[in-house]
């Protein structure tokens, strides 16, 4: 038997109608077969049982792939079309097959998705190749975004920032059906929402969650500024909208007093539903370990945004003087800074760029790679006399580079080692 052939088989399905995530489903054409119970059954036999179908009641429960594992149950051989549910099923039919025979084959890949297995003999007496490609099937209307969250949930309990496309793989894994980028980010969010609770009830238990810990970890410290909702030009009674929040830890706020008096502020952006940015202040211990030491929700990277945060932070957790703060050069933050009154400026506060932050700025002011890790140097430069030479070294290589660092000023490069802390935020 020769069962190489390059022919392409048509699906055998049909495009349905859309289903409720926005895909296109499909079904299979199959006709209803009812078997009526035969007129010659004995009279004692309980009218129920007159119409069992005892084939199908012997039927496999998964039909297309009945023939795992076996060839042709009329003929033993392998015909065009035959599935299986994995690779390892075919090679162990294949390897059946061989041994029944007393023939010996060798295994060919000729893509990542295909591979043959021809006999030994093949061209001396023997013409017997088989091909074996993956098929992978399209979406299912029954496979709907609520079947696939069920599906996902201890992927999502174990990683809530699993990507779609990691959903996307597991589904193909396991149901054997490629769904669209839409269904699994729908399902993703639906498993979420069983796992966690939904962005509504998260939002709406935010203050009532902040005052319980207060309550239970005393020393704890929330602040929150709200803004009224208005219905047209009527200001909504007992309804407030979150604005801003700002919360430290009771065991945050008395690490910190034996921690380096050193703090690095960070901001990262939201993208959940509701948007905003999570203002960070992270500090370092005695053994080098990084310390959270209070948090912020705000609406964005604005100057008053960080007035209200460096505001509360200095307030209730950096009450100490002397104390050296790390930022990036953003506008907002250094005008925050100035409106502190002097609470984050000399002699109470000595403010500080993240090297980090300037060896990126760099790059994107000049667009020459090669000299970023020498700006980064700079910063790094332990004592006068290196810091000298790497200078020296980038204003060879254009005066401009060497100006664009001086506006910086040199009291301003921090030096300290702050990788771990900016890996930290």
């Amino acid at each position: 038997m020769n069962s190489d052939s390059e022919e392409d088989f048509e699906a055998t399905y049909e495009a349905g109608d859309e289903d409720e995530d926005g895909d296109v489903g499909v079904e299979t054409a199959a006709d209803n077969v009812v078997v009526h119970p035969s007129i010659s059954q004995p009279m004692n036999v309980p009218p129920f049982m007159r119409e069992l179908d005892l084939d199908a009641m012997h039927a496999p429960e998964f039909p297309e792939y009945s023939n795992i594992g076996i060839a042709d149950p009329e003929d033993g051989e392998f015909q065009i079309g035959m599935e299986y549910s994995s690779r390892k099923s075919v090679v162990a039919a294949i390897r059946s097959y061989t041994i029944a025979r007393g023939v010996d084959y060798d295994m060919y890949e000729y893509e990542p998705q295909t591979f043959y297995a021809k006999c030994k003999m093949y061209g001396r007496g023997c013409d017997w190749l088989i091909r074996a490609s993956l098929i992978r099937k399209k979406d299912h209307s029954k496979l709907d975004s609520d079947t696939i969250a069920e599906a996902i949930r201890p992927l999502v309990e174990t990683d809530p920032s699993i990507k779609v496309k990691s959903i996307i793989a597991e589904v193909q894994s396991r149901f054997n059906y490629t769904i669209s980028y839409r269904k699994a980010w729908l399902a993703k969010q639906k498993s979420i929402a069983k796992v966690f609770g939904d962005w509504e009830e998260s939002f709406q238990a935010l203050p009532w969650w902040l005052s319980v810990m207060v309550q239970k970890m005393t020393g704890s410290v929330v602040q929150i500024e709200t803004r009224p909702l208005y219905n047209g030009n009527e200001e909504a009674q007992r309804v407030k909208i979150l604005h801003r929040v700002f919360w430290s830890f009771n065991p945050c706020v008395r690490a910190f007093r034996h921690c380096k008096p050193l703090v690095q502020v960070n901001e990262t952006h939201l993208y959940g539903k509701y948007k905003g940015t999570l203002l960070v202040a992270v500090a370092q211990d005695g053994n080098q370990n990084i310390v959270s030491i209070a948090f912020a929700l705000v609406e964005g990277e604005a100057a008053d945004a960080w007035h209200f945060f460096l505001r509360n932070l200095r307030m209730h957790v950096v009450r100490k003087d002397g104390v050296g703060m790390i930022l990036d050069r953003h506008e907002s933050i250094r005008a925050a800074v100035n409106r502190s009154g002097g609470d984050w400026q000399p002699p109470r506060a000595w403010w500080m760029f993240c090297i980090r932050h300037i060896g990126s700025n760099f790059l994107r002011a000049f667009k020459v790679p090669h000299l970023q890790k020498l700006v980064v140097n700079i910063g790094y430069s332990r004592t006068m006399e290196e810091y000298n030479i790497n200078y020296k070294r980038l204003e060879e290589r254009g005066e401009a580079y060497a100006r664009w660092c001086d506006a910086i000023g040199l009291r301003h490069w921090y030096w300290h080692s702050t990788r771990d802390i900016d890996g930290a935020i």
